[in-house]
């Protein structure tokens, strides 16, 4: 029988990956967005696509009537700035939007819901490095909060209902797609103010130090993690390293471009470094032999330079 999996933010950067890799497997697709960050030329033309925003108590009708076996669960806020700035806002995106989804998968009977974890924001700053799944959750913004809070909440409905979850702790993810706003996004902001030849700003001394991975990595992960039995957090990065000065010097050279960043104070709530370790993935998925940054970077300003690519 064709399994059913509903991708909330399946229009955006991570979720239409998914989409497009579960619709490969011969998956049958949903998508719940509310296109706020996502773009509907990413949406899979083979896949049903409903625009509704999580938050609405609303959109738990659509969940009703799609009545998916696993759900993939990657709508959120995703701006730490905008969480720091508004973060009632933020756990009404972020908490109680994910908290009627779970209630409503536990009422469906739903087989599985995987969630887009952090593995920066939600650890804070290392007492440790690289950063196991073991490490103190000590987050130093509200997004990093609603992150945290949402995993509680999935070991309740785990523990008490038999809801089956799997929670994803991304490191900064990159890759096609990827837009300048929100987490993560600075690869895309130098791309295309690189690309505009417009000047670059780096907030801070640039020495933040960020595990980057690519984004068909974190596919693989969400893959494993849907057919496989696999269940509380799991960490999705390389365990490298790479400041933002780094990048930015990587992304010049790839580009052949001779351009000095801007430095301006550094953001409010941003952590000064962040590595996780991801042997735990590795020893329950197999997983192994992340994209080197450079071919990451390649392929990612490949498609910067792209028609498809969105121009800000």
């Amino acid at each position: 029988m064709t399994k059913h999996v509903l991708v909330t933010g399946g229009a955006g950067f991570i979720g239409s990956h998914l989409v497009d890799a579960y619709l490969a497997r011969g998956w049958r697709v949903s998508i719940i967005d509310d296109l706020s960050t996502g773009v509907r030329a990413n949406v899979n033309p083979a896949a049903e696509f409903h625009e509704a925003d999580l938050a609405d108590p609303a959109a738990m009708a659509i969940v009703e009537r799609i009545r998916p076996d696993v759900i993939s669960h990657h709508a959120a806020q995703i701006d730490v700035r905008k969480s720091v700035a508004d973060p009632a806002f933020d756990a009404m995106a972020n908490i109680v939007a994910s908290i009627r989804l779970l209630h409503k998968a536990h009422e469906l009977g739903v087989e599985r819901v995987l969630f887009a974890s952090s593995g920066g924001a939600l650890y804070g700053e290392p007492v440790i490095a690289p950063q196991p799944e073991s490490h103190p959750a000590l987050p130093l913004s509200p997004y990093g909060c609603a992150k945290l809070s949402v995993e509680h909440y999935l070991h309740y409905f785990r523990e008490v209902h038999g809801l089956e979850s799997v929670a994803l702790r991304y490191a900064n993810v990159y890759g096609p797609r990827q837009n300048a706003h929100g987490e993560a996004g600075v690869v895309a902001i130098f791309a295309n103010r690189l690309l505009a030849g417009e000047p670059v700003t780096i907030n801070g001394t640039g020495e933040q130090q960020r595990d980057f991975v690519f984004v068909s990595d974190v596919v693989r992960a969400n893959m494993a993690a849907s057919e496989i039995a696999m269940s509380g957090a799991y960490n999705v990065g390389t365990g490298v390293e790479t400041s933002v000065n780094e990048i930015y010097a990587l992304m010049t050279s790839i580009l052949g471009i001779d351009r000095e960043p801007i430095h301006a104070p550094a953001k409010a709530g941003e952590q000064l470094r962040s590595v996780i370790d991801a042997t735990k993935l590795r020893d329950a998925a197999g997983i192994d032999g992340f994209v080197p940054l450079r071919d990451g970077m390649e392929t990612t300003l490949a498609w910067f330079r792209s028609p498809s690519a969105p121009r800000l």
